[in-house]
């Protein structure tokens, strides 16, 4: 009769331990899941945005560089011909043409690149989108030159299609 109630008792004791097995593991992460996930790149901050805008466009005009060529890209939201890539000639710090990459030719619409034909205009959209507080802008700099590399800025997180995205390639002095 003993040896019945050792088998009856280990027969009761194997769900408990099997279910207190099974739940272990999750008991052990309770304290993982309840907390906050750490972000591992982080927003940049208005006032660094600000500060890499003014340390780099300071570096672009100690270069003093008035003759320049430059492959732009829009990845923008918009009609084809608005997105390039073109490539922009600057002479004397003005623009003097706007061409297809595509056609080798002169665009047919060169105010879809006005605020984009030189470097220091392209300094002003940044310089626009801190003003108009954005939600997010993200801006790589040429680190010897100090002109902009790609620029990313997303106005308004609650609004699609308001991005701008910009790449700027193949810098060349003239």
């Amino acid at each position: 009769m003993l040896k019945n109630l050792k088998i009856q008792w280990m027969q009761l004791r194997w769900p408990v331990v099997i279910s207190a097995a099974l739940l272990m593991p999750l008991s052990l992460n309770a304290p993982a899941i309840s907390q906050p996930i750490l972000e591992t790149a982080q927003k940049p901050t208005t006032n660094n945005v600000r500060r890499l805008l003014r340390i780099n466009r300071r570096l672009w005009n100690e270069q003093n560089i008035r003759n320049y060529r430059y492959t732009l890209t829009n990845g923008c939201f918009c009609l084809p011909e608005a997105r390039g890539p073109v490539v922009i000639t600057v002479k004397n710090g003005i623009t003097t043409s706007i061409k297809s990459v595509a056609t080798g030719k002169q665009v047919s619409n060169p105010e879809f690149f006005e605020r984009f034909k030189t470097i220091p205009k392209l300094f002003d959209v940044i310089a626009d989108a801190i003003a108009d507080k954005a939600d997010n802008i993200d801006v790589q700099y040429n680190p010897k030159l100090g002109y902009p590399t790609q620029i990313a800025i997303d106005y308004d997180f609650q609004i699609a299609d308001e991005e701008l995205y910009l790449t700027i390639e193949n810098f060349q002095v003239l």
